[in-house]
C-alpha cells in the first residue's frame, strides 16, 4: 500500500456519497507498500480501505480481483470484501483513477514472525488455493518469467549503481530461469504477493489475508516459493530453515505437493526472488517526486538470490524427505 494520488476533501465526499457507509469521521493515507494509493477511512458505519489503482494494475483486471475476493470469502477464507455502492457497483472512479472501497480486516502484520506463524501461513495459502479452485475467471500472471527480461530493461542500465555486478548476476539468472522454467505444474488462483504485511494475526492466530491485486492464475508451488522468500529470510539474506520447514509442513497438511512440484521448488524460489528484485529495482529507480511511498530495497532480494543459486533440491529449503 502507498499514496501516489492525493485526494481532496471535496472529491472524497463526492465519491463516498454513492455509498451507504455513514458519515466520514477520518481519512488517513497509508504509506506502506509500493503499488496503489491507499487510504484508511473511519466512518459512522465502520472502517474501510479506499484504493486508487495505479501503476501495474490494469483497469480491465479489476473485475477479476473484486470477484475473487467475494468468491474466496464465500468459500470460508478471511479476506477484505468489496463494498458495493447503492447501484450495486464495486468499482468507481476518483481523481481520474479506478477506485474501490473494501472492508477493513482486523489484526496486525508481524515484524518478526516465527516458525509457528510460518506454519499458519502455509495452511492459509493451501486453503486459499483450495477455495479458488472453482473460481470461473482466469487472469494470466503478467509478472511471470516472460516479463522479467523486459522488466530488467526498464532499469535503464542503472542496475550496477544500485549494487555492483547486479547487471551480470541478473543476466545470468535470466538465462537459467528462461531455459529451465517448469511447465504443467498444478495450478489455479494464486495470491502472488503474500508478504508479511499482507497477512494479519490476532495474537498467534492468523486472522486474514489482504491485498489481492497481484492475484492471478499460475502454479500453486510458485505461490509457495514467493512465501518462502518473503517469510523465511532476513534482510541480510540469512535463510531460516526452521521457518521454511514449518511453512511447507503447514501447506502440505492441507495439500501435499506432487513430485514435480518438489523437484521444481529450487528454480521456482529463484524465479520468485528475481521477480521481486526486478520490480523493486524498477521502483527504486523511479519513485515519483512527492509521492508518499517507501520504495523497498532490491538488494534484499539480490542477497536471497545468492542462496537460491546454490540450492540443489527441496531439502535445501527444509522440506522433509
Amino acid at each position: 500500500m502507498a499514496v501516489y494520488t492525493e485526494v481532496s476533501d471535496a472529491a472524497l465526499a463526492e465519491f463516498l456519497a454513492a455509498y451507504d457507509i455513514g458519515t466520514l469521521l477520518s481519512c488517513k493515507g497509508i504509506a506502506e507498500g509500493v503499488e496503489n494509493s491507499n487510504y484508511f477511512l473511519h466512518t459512522t458505519g465502520g472502517s474501510f480501505i479506499l484504493t486508487l489503482y495505479e501503476k501495474r494494475v490494469r483497469e480491465e483486471d479489476l473485475p477479476f480481483f473484486v470477484g475473487l475476493m467475494e468468491h474466496l470469502a464465500r468459500n470460508g477464507l478471511a479476506c477484505p470484501q468489496p463494498i458495493r455502492d447503492r447501484s450495486g457497483t464495486a468499482l468507481g472512479r476518483l481523481c481520474g483513477r479506478p477506485a474501490a472501497l473494501v472492508s477493513f480486516l482486523e489484526g496486525v502484520s508481524l515484524s518478526a514472525p516465527g516458525p509457528e506463524h510460518c506454519r499458519e501461513v502455509g495452511i492459509a495459502l493451501a486453503r486459499l488455493h483450495a477455495a479458488g479452485r472453482d473460481f470461473p475467471m482466469v487472469r494470466a500472471n503478467a509478472l511471470s518469467v516472460d516479463s522479467w527480461r523486459p522488466l530488467f530493461a526498464q532499469a535503464g542500465g542503472q542496475a550496477d549503481s544500485v549494487s555492483p555486478g547486479l547487471t551480470e548476476r541478473t543476466l545470468d539468472d535470466l538465462a537459467v530461469l528462461e531455459g529451465n522454467w517448469p511447465k504443467g505444474l498444478p495450478g489455479g488462483v494464486i495470491h502472488a504477493d503474500l508478504f508479511t504485511d499482507n497477512v494479519f494475526f490476532i495474537g498467534d492466530d492468523l486472522s486474514g489475508l489482504i491485498d489481492f491485486y497481484f492475484a492471478c492464475t499460475d502454479a500453486f508451488a510458485y505461490d509457495l516459493a514467493i512465501c518462502l522468500n518473503a517469510w523465511c529470510f532476513d534482510a541480510d539474506g540469512t535463510f531460516h530453515r526452521d521457518m521454511a520447514t514449518a511453512m511447507i509442513a503447514g501447506y502440505e497438511s492441507q495439500r501435499p505437493l506432487e513430485a514435480a512440484e518438489i523437484e521444481a521448488l529450487p528454480i521456482l524460489c529463484r524465479g520468485a526472488a528475481l521477480r521481486f528484485m526486478l520490480t523493486r529495482l524498477v521502483d527504486w529507480l523511479n519513485v515519483p517526486p512527492g509521492a508518499l511511498v517507501k520504495p523497498k530495497d532490491p538488494r534484499e532480494y539480490d542477497r536471497r538470490l545468492t542462496f537460491h543459486r546454490r540450492a540443489q533440491s527441496a531439502a535445501d529449503y527444509g522440506r522433509a524427505a
